[in-house]
């Protein structure tokens, strides 16, 4: 597993935040084709039956299906650089970091303007307590200090 240094995390924000964001984006599309077509076959059940445009449907689940692609690539971008996507929905991401001889994970949620939280494996966001001096002093991704 990477480790990031708290130094690496925060340069890597910038980058991350528009893969998170495309990921959102998608995902929030693919969400509002799929509401626009559950309603469709809601409308078609309760009337008993209807004539529709197969192909409006079919395109339109073919738009579904790009902004869902979308989605994946982004969160395997965001894998392949070796950081957790947590909650797509509220933008959160884990860094793992080496603190002494334990792997932690440093938090960020979208709209934070910087890597101000971490917190343990098993404790998750609810965990989250604040970065002291000791995530200052890491200089590289084995941990050694400055």
């Amino acid at each position: 597993m990477k480790t990031f240094t708290l130094d690496e995390a925060q340069s890597l924000l910038p980058v991350l935040e528009s893969l998170l964001k495309r990921a959102m984006d998608g995902k929030r599309s693919a969400e509002e084709v799929e509401s626009d077509l559950s309603a469709l076959a809601q409308r078609i059940y309760l009337s008993g039956g209807m004539r529709i445009n197969a192909a409006n449907v079919a395109l339109r689940r073919s738009e579904m299906e790009n902004h869902l692609k979308r989605v994946r690539e982004s969160i395997a971008e965001i894998d392949a650089i070796g950081v957790q996507v947590k909650d797509l929905d509220s933008g959160l991401l884990d860094f793992p970091f080496r603190l002494e001889d334990e792997v932690v994970l440093l938090c960020w949620r979208m709209g934070e303007p910087t890597i101000d939280h971490w917190h343990t494996l098993e404790s998750g966001f609810q965990g989250r307590q604040p970065v002291d001096e000791r995530f200052r002093r890491r200089s590289n991704s084995n941990g050694r200090p400055n």
